[in-house]
């Protein structure tokens, strides 16, 4: 990366990026690695990982040529990070003597590990969601913000009032398309969707990873709805959506 980015014989691209204009290359690496996982393909996930990592580097590099840190920095830091929030493993904070074997149980674990990241916050921001990205992706970022009010007590008891506050907002949804009003449709599209975050998270569900895997399970349906219209040799546009229905049935029965 050094290399690269040498001022007198790098390359030209590598040596006109900025922090900003890495990041969606880091975005779009991370979400290779996850298709990598999704479909088991451990190969290609050794190399996404390496992209990803090289992500990092790439991060450390421009970091270390403006004197911030560098990449030692990076990696020291979150061995100290681990060492801090797993005090069950190394109650001496070293990581060349574990404690005894703990009897925490999970629960108790991640009470200890969100105590322990509290007290390492700015105590100058005092918001609950501060350390939240609002960059986080839209599902994501709703789940996390209901996890940390839940843990105030802001929250329902079970998963009944999460379905009554669904249809409360799909109803309201109902009404601004009435309106005809876009500003107040998108609001309560909004309202649906984190409302239906929020279900996930009582069922302990990802909702982007089971969106995702919504995504996949349509891709490879209309895939064969492809095949059997081309099969008859015409166009999706030629077919009746009664047609295309019937093909996505067979593609259904046939387990797709």
């Amino acid at each position: 990366m050094a290399c690269l980015r040498d001022e007198s014989f790098g390359c030209a691209w590598d040596k006109k990026q900025t922090y900003k204009s890495v990041a969606p290359y880091t975005l779009e690496e991370a979400y290779e690695v996850l298709d990598a996982i999704e479909r088991e393909d451990f190969d290609h996930l050794k190399e996404e990982l390496g992209d990803l990592l090289f992500q990092v580097i790439f991060y450390a590099q421009i970091a270390q040529e403006e004197q911030r840190f560098n990449f030692d920095d990076i990696a020291t830091g979150v061995v100290e990070k681990m060492l801090r929030r797993h005090p069950h493993v190394f109650p001496d904070g070293d990581m060349t003597r574990f404690g005894e074997p703990n009897a925490l149980t999970e629960q108790e674990i991640a009470e200890q590990w969100q105590k322990i990241k509290t007290q390492e916050k700015d105590s100058s921001d005092k918001s609950l969601l501060a350390d939240i990205p609002v960059s986080m992706p839209a599902l994501m970022q709703a789940v996390k913000i209901q996890k940390k009010a839940s843990k105030v007590g802001f929250d329902w008891p079970d998963v009944a009032p999460v379905f009554d506050k669904i249809r409360e907002e799909l109803d309201e949804l109902e009404e601004a398309m009435k309106e005809q009003n876009t500003l107040h449709m998108e609001e309560e599209m909004g309202d649906v969707l984190f409302a239906v975050s929020n279900l996930a998270r009582h069922l302990d569900v990802a909702p982007d990873v089971a969106l995702n895997k919504t995504n996949i399970k349509f891709r490879r349906r209309f895939g064969r709805i492809e095949a059997l219209v081309s099969a008859k040799n015409k166009n999706l546009t030629d077919c009746s959506l009664e047609e295309l229905d019937r093909y996505w049935e067979q593609a259904k029965h046939e387990g797709l």
